[in-house]
């Protein structure tokens, strides 16, 4: 008995855990197959997107440009927002994608249906009649396309032309707005937002399309933005254009911006200004990334960066300056056109500070006739694009370079008489003036004189009614100094597409003289203008500058940003000769215009100008019509100049007028603009020097500009 108790205490317990361990193992399981079978189940179609989620590249989506405001810090450009839709064409979208797209948005936006073409409408009249469209390739064309004649191109070719103008009619107004939306869906890059529409852009359809955007695949509702332009036509030539969404990148600079990381259908500035400051303008575009299945539908957006508006332009200008100036040209062109100048069509004024090339006013007004009627136009862009004879408004440069050369000195007196060169016609002043010095020349404005000048410089010696020998190189010669004073060389003004001008090719003598007085090479109002104020500021080729400051963007309350970037005068050159000689051409641009026997004293001894204490030269070239009406080519016409800078003795200001074209030299448009635009200059300073700008427009900054470019 006690044996067989001690045989049941040890009994083994090892089944009672096997069974245990089975029945954990058994719940293990149990659990495994339920959560597989959760996520299979519930989960399954879930998990599977997530297998096949892409990350797409990034897209960039453009940021509103930067701001142009003049001096003083009046808006000049501005950028107006627009309610805008856009659709973002993923890899791997079909054109049956695209056309279902547009035809949901379609009900709820109205398109304009101006830009389809007729080729849009067979294209899309062949997506919308497949098998009809079938039945526009003829047998022969499947023929010639085995034989490989033709191509698949050519039979596509040959079903648009096959298609009727009655079966274009078959096309709806509503199907038309179809055709519109997926033509802009079309005409965009992958991954790239393209818009649809983004003028009139109604609330509730903006509203509308928001809402319902996850139906929707590939659109998205947005802001745009459109130039704004505060003084309307006032400077818009040189302001420049910025290109449409429709037109992108130009092509003549694609690869420029592509390396730069722009989309093809960005905007970007096309022109001048716009197109100068373009980086600083552009801003940093926002990214976005999106999230798609292998079959290109977005699933997530994901904003990377907002990205930021672009920086502002702060230019040398003073827009209510131009404002007066531009008001100035209109009235006194109309004027002069009034008294019968039938060839006369347009003027030109350039205004800088002498010291440090600040721009202050660049201003053109050209006369057209549209539908019978006469209108103004902006032409202010003429004033670097556009080159004339500029008669005498010269002569300092021609006294200067005979005084450098030797062929004169200050004291130098030459009798004012008329030249009679063999073989040709006598050339003289608009009178004798007898036995006269270099300020009495300029005074009075002598012909005579600078043609005995450039004789000397020739080294030629005078006899009445013989010939004279001249070489290329004295023209040479009295160019490379003229250049020094900016005549006949870009001035370097920080904006494209600048004329330097145009050189006569000719050499024969009378030509020499005919330089000498204005009447040969031509110039731009521009390069007058830096002319004058290289003589003004004693001697240094200043660059005209329009960029005075970048700024950081603005704020929302509109105060402006912080300084990125200023620029400080630039001395491209300084006159290689004696500070005793500019003096000389000084004097007598002074005696110009403050003494009784001036040429330009008729305005500029009279009040309120005389206060002004202005000095310079008047100019009459006679020359010929060369402007847009060929049937009056090689008229004869007179253009009428004036250049200047005032006061005379601490020139803030210098000036250029042209007015081409003229039948009557005796008009003196170009002195009452001169005069009058002088007057509008000082006038807006006693309103302006209260205004807190930094550094000062009126001298402060230009007072070093003599010391910094002796030292250089």
């Amino acid at each position: 008995m006690r044996m067989k108790k001690k045989q049941k205490k040890k009994k083994s317990p090892v089944p009672l855990r096997l069974n245990l361990l089975f029945f954990l193992v058994f719940v293990m399981f149990s659990a495994l197959i339920l959560r597989l079978g959760v996520v299979q189940i519930v989960y399954g179609e879930d998990y599977k997107k997530e297998v096949e989620r892409t990350e797409n590249v990034t897209v960039s989506t453009a940021v509103p440009r930067g701001k142009i405001y003049d001096r003083y810090h009046r808006i000049v450009v501005d950028n107006t927002p627009l309610r805008t839709i856009t659709y973002t064409r993923m890899s791997g979208s079909t054109s049956e994608e695209r056309l279902k797209v547009a035809q949901q948005l379609a009900q709820l936006i109205d398109m304009p249906t101006e830009k389809i073409t007729e080729r849009d409408k067979k294209d899309f009249w062949m997506l919308l009649n497949g098998d009809r469209a079938k039945k526009k390739i003829t047998a022969k064309d499947r023929q010639e396309l085995k034989d490989k004649k033709i191509d698949d191109a050519e039979v596509y070719k040959r079903q648009l032309a096959r298609i009727t103008d009655a079966e274009l009619q078959e096309l709806p107004p509503a199907q038309l707005e179809v055709l519109a939306i997926k033509r802009q869906m079309d005409s965009g890059y992958t991954n790239t937002p393209q818009i649809i529409k983004n003028k009139d852009v109604t609330p509730q359809e903006y509203a509308i399309i928001s809402e319902n955007l996850d139906k929707l695949p590939g659109v998205d509702t947005t802001t745009d933005w459109d130039r704004n332009y505060a003084y309307d036509n006032l400077f818009r030539t040189v302001l420049g254009n910025v290109s449409s969404a429709d037109e992108g990148l130009p092509v003549d600079r694609l690869n420029y911006y592509l390396v730069r990381d722009y989309n093809r259908n960005d905007r970007v500035g096309k022109s001048y200004i716009e197109q100068e400051y373009e980086d600083m303008l552009h801003g940093t575009k926002a990214e976005v990334k999106n999230v798609t299945d292998q079959k290109g539908n977005i699933l997530d957006t994901i904003y990377v960066s907002k990205g930021s508006r672009g920086k502002d332009l702060i230019l040398t200008m003073d827009m209510e300056l131009q404002k007066r100036v531009e008001q100035i040209i209109e009235e006194e062109l109309k004027a002069a056109k009034a008294t019968g100048e039938t060839m006369l069509d347009r003027a030109f004024v350039v205004m800088m500070n002498p010291k440090n090339g600040e721009i202050l006013s660049m201003a053109g007004k050209q006369l057209v006739n549209k539908d019978g009627k006469q209108e103004v136009q902006d032409f202010a862009l003429g004033t670097m694009t556009s080159s004339y004879a500029m008669g005498s408004a010269v002569k300092g440069a021609t006294v200067l370079t005979g005084l450098q050369t030797g062929a004169i000195k200050p004291d130098t007196v030459l009798v004012d008489e008329p030249i009679q060169i063999k073989g040709t016609k006598p050339k003289k002043s608009w009178k004798n003036m007898g036995p006269i010095g270099i300020q009495t020349a300029l005074q009075q404005s002598s012909n005579v004189f600078m043609f005995k000048t450039a004789m000397n410089i020739a080294g030629v010696q005078y006899v009445p009614g013989r010939s004279i020998d001249v070489k290329q190189k004295t023209f040479d010669m009295m160019r490379m100094y003229f250049s020094q004073f900016g005549l006949g060389v870009p001035t370097g003004i920080d904006l494209p597409n600048e004329s330097s001008g145009f050189k006569g090719t000719a050499d024969q003598p009378g030509l020499l003289l005919d330089f000498a007085i204005g009447q040969y090479d031509t110039y731009t109002p521009l390069q007058l203008a830096q002319y004058v104020s290289t003589i003004a500021n004693g001697g240094y080729r200043i660059k005209p500058q329009i960029m005075k400051e970048i700024r950081e963007p603005s704020t929302t309350t509109g105060e402006i940003g912080k300084v990125v970037e200023s620029t400080e005068p630039v001395v491209l050159n300084r006159i290689d000769m004696d500070d005793s000689y500019l003096k000389v051409v000084q004097e007598g641009f002074r005696m110009v215009m403050q003494t009784p026997s001036g040429t330009g004293a008729s305005l500029f001894m009279k009040a309120p100008y005389a206060a002004y204490k202005a000095a310079g030269k008047t100019g009459t070239a006679e020359t010929f019509y060369d402007g847009p009406v060929d049937s009056l080519r090689a008229t004869p016409v007179y253009n009428l100049t004036l250049i200047g800078y005032a006061p005379d003795e601490n020139p803030e200001v210098a000036f250029s007028v042209v007015v081409p074209w003229m039948k009557n030299d005796s008009n003196a448009v170009n002195k009452k603009i001169g005069s009058r635009i002088l007057d509008a200059y000082f006038q807006l300073k006693k309103e302006e020097t209260a205004m807190e700008v930094s550094p000062s427009l009126y001298g402060e900054t230009g007072t070093e500009t003599g010391a910094e470019a002796g030292n250089q």
